[in-house]
């Protein structure tokens, strides 16, 4: 019975062009240079760990659009704050992926909290007065949020 199914997907796959390999089907219209999808991230932890993974999120989507067809965000607010600062310990990488457009902001609330301000952050992270205004706004304004 096995040999007989496995035939059967072998003569599918032949004849009708399956594949292994699942594919996205994409919302119209598809997202270009002119049209990018526009993807705004909320990052507000600390964990090292949890913030890496955010940040693989990023690049994994921006891989998966292309660098032209999508524009992305990393907001950091509340514990997230961290991730952004000066002494980050993921301040190279958030470096690296600002030199592939990809925005990076900074709550300025959650910077006051903390007695921080514009000048702590690595260079070229946006400051916005409230992160979660930011992330509000944006969605408001056509743009997905995603909390990873």
């Amino acid at each position: 019975m096995k040999k007989l199914i496995y035939a059967l997907v072998l003569t599918m796959t032949a004849l009708f062009g399956f594949s292994a390999a699942a594919q996205t089907v994409m919302a119209q219209p598809e997202p270009d240079f002119d049209n990018p999808r526009k993807v705004v991230i909320s990052l507000n932890e600390k964990d090292l760990k949890r913030v890496n993974t955010v940040l693989n999120n990023v690049m994994n989507i921006q891989k998966a659009y292309g660098r032209d067809n999508v524009q992305l965000a990393v907001v950091a607010y509340g514990p997230g704050i961290w991730a952004v600062l000066k002494d980050s310990p993921v301040r190279a990488r958030i470096e690296s992926m600002q030199m592939y457009d990809i925005e990076f902001v900074a709550c300025g609330n959650t910077l006051d909290a903390i007695k921080k301000d514009e000048g702590d952050t690595i260079k070229g992270v946006r400051w916005a007065r409230a992160g979660l205004v930011e992330v509000i706004e944006r969605r408001l304004n056509g743009w997905v949020d995603l909390k990873p």
